[in-house]
């Protein structure tokens, strides 16, 4: 499992490895079932804390990405499709909430803000 994590980021590590995790398992790099490296392995490979990669699991468990087997590991939770998109939805909303909020400080109209992100979808 390739993480990149940036300690330059104003994203703490271990939002930063939960989201990196989250879409390996919702493009499909990660398949149900699969074995997540362990917190202490991961802790080491990436040089950072055992309690940071501890808590990335735990908001990926939470979140119904993971599951863990005591004893055995961290796997991850057969995709609920449905539960996978609102989740994302969710996250997209508050993008656009962020965008929009920032955009009316400058009196950016809808139209104006439709058009940019008309142009950012279709680039990619």
């Amino acid at each position: 499992m390739n993480i990149i994590i940036s300690n330059t980021s104003s994203i703490p590590i271990y939002e930063q490895i939960e989201k990196q995790i989250k879409d390996m398992i919702v493009s499909g790099a990660l398949a149900e079932g699969d074995m997540l490296p362990s917190m202490r392995f991961l802790a080491k490979e990436l040089r950072i804390s055992l309690i940071t990669t501890k808590r990335a699991y735990e908001e990926l468990e939470r979140d119904g990405f993971i599951e863990t087997r005591v004893g055995v590991g961290c796997f991850v939770k057969a995709k609920n499709q449905g539960f996978i998109r609102e989740k994302i939805m969710c996250e997209i909303e508050e993008c656009f909430e962020k965008a929009v909020d920032r955009a009316k400080v400058c009196d950016v109209p809808l139209e104006e803000l439709t058009q940019i992100l008309s142009i950012i979808y279709e680039s990619e």
